[in-house]
């Protein structure tokens, strides 16, 4: 099939017997479950679901499904969905990353890739329409994140120009990549793309390590595929650029405006491992980043009206020569505040080393934090860190922290399994919990968005509910028809959207959704049903769980324990999360999405779904909770 929005195929690439071959899709397939996020989750539960307790992250059963969606190409800013079975949740979470490989990807005539198995020695994979190959990457093993991207793309440049002569220079493929954290299956590694750009929940950039992939390279001479109404896909377009052309503050500074003003106007910023969330430091004023450090102020993706990205270089003083593209928000506050740094220059500094080795900026952040405190309190100590004095506010020596973490040296390797299975880990070494030091949920370090002051976005139980944890671009919301809900913000993921370019108008997705493919939806439609249905396959595996830790949703549908401490400082001092309120939240979403008072999804709304075989699999989970 090759219509309304899809080419109708996907690469399906067993690195074990070196064997490729092209899937035909089901149109009922793309019909229910979109593309992206949807997509993935339907094959991880077909191929994986029977066993799903027995499969090992890390182990080459595991899937990597990368996944592009019908408006990938035609809604303004390209994105592409990394997924698998999640080394930090042992669930399924749906990652994005902005740029253009699946632009090229659906252009090259595919609409993902499915990855099983591991090879035996580095490869990466190079696509080029039907020309589909697995390369050696033994020149590549071992490179940091920038050093990767430029050798890679100056390789396949001379590559496509060798075997297609005949079409002069290239324009640069694109390319997903992996740095040093996820070669040495660090948990909290991320999927590369362009400079640094990052998939980073999930720890996919781990799987890609355990499969021996450093890279794949994507590279599409054909169009997009044909849509059901051009002339209103066209308008929509428009409409959509004008939208986001109209939102100067956005485009100026990004989300990096927001490294003062989320935490001194909402007391919602992580600083020192959350102890705090309200701070008036003005050193870490957008202002100061836009003079001190950003070198370009308007850089997007493909077709990307708000081009919110910037580039920053430090110049002179101790972390000249550090460059990364942003910070945004969440690297300003994960390796800013949280690590006691109000300087722009140290937090680019701290930014760029965590690029470079493939580490997630919030879930490598997070770690971070967590071992930032537990220096702090005397717990890790510097016989402990190998010498390293870890004190708050020193860039240098958690830049050096991470690149232990990278290469799992020393107590390194501890960390590199991500906060939750290391504080499991430092405490029993130590004789004592850490957890009241730990911010995630569900293995998943919580996005730089508190809940105690109620000023920002995320509820009560954004987090505690959300079937990728702590993720917060997909958290629990009521109503789940709601634009800010993880129901919709599901369609965005399979969609494939940029959330910051569906923010000015939600409705219409929708309406650009059927343009492009001819089905129709509406919020309310979806979040009763296949978006409900993706949802319901992205709670049952996550109670699965396995092999090394399976949740109790009667223990860790919660909140972090440092959410109910008050919020020492700031004008919300004194104010944390309602334990009650949380329960009474926490029973109204499990009902609005069918699940029983345990937290697990009802027989009958799964069967209604359509949905037999997860509702067999659950059986178990059930009478555990008897």
């Amino acid at each position: 099939m090759k219509s309304r929005g899809y080419n109708g195929k996907f690469l399906e690439v067993d690195l074990s017997r070196e064997k490729i071959k092209v899937l035909d899709l089901e149109e009922e397939l793309l019909e229910h479950y979109v593309g992206g996020r949807g997509v993935a989750v339907k094959f991880l539960w077909d191929r994986l679901g029977a066993e799903w307790e027995k499969v090992d992250p890390l182990g080459p059963e595991n899937l990597l499904v990368i996944a592009a969606g019908p408006l990938t190409g035609y809604y303004p800013g390209g994105r592409i969905c990394i997924s698998g079975k999640s080394p930090q949740s042992n669930g399924i979470i749906g990652s994005t990353v902005g740029g253009e490989f699946g632009v090229d990807l659906r252009c090259a005539g595919y609409d993902g890739i499915i990855i099983s198995g591991a090879s035996k020695d580095p490869v990466y994979l190079f696509i080029k329409d039907e020309d589909v190959e697995i390369r050696d990457a033994s020149h590549l093993w071992g490179l940091d994140g920038k050093k990767t991207l430029v050798r890679l793309t100056k390789e396949c440049r001379d590559e496509l120009k060798r075997r297609y002569p005949r079409f002069g220079e290239w324009k640069d493929p694109s390319i997903l990549y992996i740095g040093p954290a996820g070669e040495n299956l660090t948990r909290v590694a991320v999927v590369m793309e362009k400079w640094t750009h990052a998939a980073g929940y999930g720890g996919y950039g781990a799987v890609m390590g355990s499969k021996m992939l450093k890279a794949i390279v994507a590279k599409g001479s054909g169009p997009l595929p044909d849509v059901y109404d051009p002339v209103k896909t066209v308008s929509l377009i428009n409409r959509v650029y004008d939208l986001c052309i109209a939102r100067d503050g956005m485009r100026r500074w990004g989300t990096g405006s927001a490294g003062y003003s989320v935490g001194y106007s909402l007391s919602s910023e992580p600083i020192r491992n959350w102890q705090e969330e309200w701070h008036d430091e003005k050193s870490f004023g957008v202002d100061r980043f836009e003079r001190k450090v950003w070198v370009k102020r308007y850089w997007g993706d493909y077709g990307c009206p708000t081009t919110c990205l910037k580039i920053a270089v430090v110049k002179t003083g101790p972390y000249a020569g550090a460059i990364t593209d942003n910070p945004d928000y969440e690297l300003q506050a994960y390796l800013g505040t949280n690590l006691g740094i109000f300087t722009p220059e140290g937090n680019v500094y701290v930014s760029s080393v965590i690029d470079d080795l493939g580490i997630c900026g919030i879930n490598g952040g997070n770690v971070l934090g967590f071992a930032g405190e537990l220096y702090q309190r005397g717990i890790l100590t510097k016989d402990d860190l190998d010498g390293l004095e870890l004190k708050w506010g020193d860039p240098k020596a958690f830049a050096k922290l991470a690149e232990m973490i990278a290469y799992r040296k020393g107590i390194g390797d501890i960390l590199a399994e991500g906060t939750f299975r290391a504080a499991l880990k430092l405490g029993e070494m130590k004789g004592r919990d850490l957890m009241p030091y730990v911010v995630q949920v569900k293995g998943t370090g919580v996005g730089a968005h508190g809940i105690r002051s109620k000023m920002d976005y995320p509820t009560p139980i954004a987090y505690a509910c959300s079937v990728q944890g702590g993720d917060h671009t997909s958290v629990a919301r009521l109503p789940i028809h709601s634009s800010g809900s993880e129901l919709i913000r599901i369609m965005c993921d399979s969609a494939v959207v940029c959330i910051f370019n569906f923010y000015p108008d939600p409705s219409l997705i929708w309406k650009f959704y059927e343009a492009v493919t001819g089905y129709h939806q509406t919020a309310e439609k979806w979040a009763n049903g296949d978006g409900l249905r993706i949802l319901q396959i992205q709670r049952a595996v996550l109670l699965l769980g396995g092999p090394d830790f399976t949740w109790d949703p009667r223990i860790h549908d919660d909140n972090p324990l440092r959410f109910y401490e008050p919020l020492p400082s700031g004008p919300y001092k004194g104010q944390a999360a309602d334990r009650k309120e949380v329960e009474d939240l926490k029973r109204q979403y499990y009902e609005a999405v069918g699940w029983d008072e345990n937290g697990i999804p009802k027989s009958e709304v799964l069967r209604k779904l359509g949905l037999e075989s997860v509702d067999k699999a659950l059986e178990k989970v059930r009478e555990r909770y008897k």
